[in-house]
């Protein structure tokens, strides 16, 4: 990810994403960001409102709920003033292509 430090916006959500790094998959043991399942992040500053697009690996995921909860409480720790909304998504499919290379050595699958 190219991030242009000049931009409050787009530091912004640099930051959360990497915040987002604190919430683990369960059942992998990886964080959800480098295991792909966080497709967009989009904020609006005038309104403080942060709106995650993700998606689980499976529609029959059983640690979804708690995924979607840790994400909304991480980002409303760090952001308790603002509006967080997590928004689950099935397009596109969730692969092992959307997970990142460090995620794929933690699997063992590099």
């Amino acid at each position: 990810m190219e991030i242009d430090i000049l931009k409050n916006k787009p530091f912004f959500i640099a930051e959360l994403y990497e915040n987002l790094r604190s919430v683990i998959d369960p059942e992998l043991g990886i964080n959800i960001v480098d295991l792909g399942l966080v497709y967009n992040i989009e904020v609006w500053e005038h309104s403080k409102e942060i709106n995650v697009t993700m998606t689980l690996s499976t529609k029959g995921c059983p640690a979804g709920e708690f995924i979607i909860n840790c994400i909304w409480e991480r980002l409303k720790q760090r952001h308790p003033d603002w509006q967080v909304e997590v928004q689950l998504v099935w397009e596109p499919e969730w692969t092992v292509d959307n997970i990142s290379e460090e995620g794929k050595t933690q699997l063992g699958l590099n």
